[in-house]
């Protein structure tokens, strides 16, 4: 059977990291989260002292680039790949409100993603892989079979990932994720390297309306019938 990529990018919270998962689990594909990646790198910056709420050396994270590796594992009981940073699994640390709030940042420098960039092509080259992300359609894989652009309203958004985080015990406010949400939508859409934008033959998937069943089997469908084609 034909392999091919799909490419799948939108707003944040939109789910786009459960509709890649669902999609790699049912054809027997590849996952991967893009967005870790660049949260891996955030974590990285964080640690090291190079960002802050207030501040961001950008130089010292630049020549500092040699020294992270981000890599997947898959974490057999949870049937899902897991992110790691210089080989420490760091899946949980990555999804918390501080580096949400500093991913954006990161992601507008040009010299990380042109790092990111270069390892995700080189995981998609042997296709058989689902990808999200912000720039995976535009940028990363132009050419693949099948691209989705996911969005949703901001109140939506803002409380499934409210929700999403309380579940985990993070003390957040509703108010606090949509500031965020909004910051970050604001910051994807503006910056100069790899903007989010809708890819060229994307397909739109609005989930204001839908629940993740829904939105599955429409993305499936869409799949299916380009393997098929």
């Amino acid at each position: 059977m034909k392999k091919i990529i799909i490419a799948i990018d939108g707003y944040s919270s939109c789910g786009k990291s459960t509709l890649a998962k669902q999609l790699a689990k049912a054809l027997n594909y590849i996952y991967i989260d893009t967005g870790a990646m660049y949260r891996a790198v955030a974590l990285y910056a964080l640690r090291k002292g190079y960002i802050g709420e207030d501040f961001f050396d950008e130089q010292k994270l630049i020549d500092d680039l040699h020294n992270i590796d981000v890599t997947f594992s898959f974490n057999a009981e949870k049937n899902s790949s897991e992110t790691c940073l210089n080989n420490e699994n760091v899946e949980k640390q990555i999804r918390g409100i501080e580096v949400s709030g500093l991913v954006s940042r990161i992601a507008k420098v040009k010299q990380v993603r042109t790092k990111m960039v270069e390892l995700q092509r080189k995981m998609g080259k042997n296709k058989g892989l689902v990808m999200d992300g912000r720039d995976i359609g535009s940028v990363v894989f132009p050419d693949a079979e099948l691209k989705i652009f996911m969005t949703a309203d901001f109140e939506v958004r803002a409380q499934r990932r409210y929700d999403e985080l309380k579940a985990k015990g993070d003390n957040i406010t509703y108010d606090e994720v949509l500031k965020n949400i909004v910051s970050r939508d604001g910051d994807d859409t503006s910056r100069t390297e790899n903007p989010l934008i809708q890819a060229e033959n994307a397909v739109v998937l609005d989930n204001t309306h839908i629940n993740q069943e829904e939105q599955f089997q429409n993305a499936l469908k869409l799949a299916q019938q380009k393997i098929s084609a």
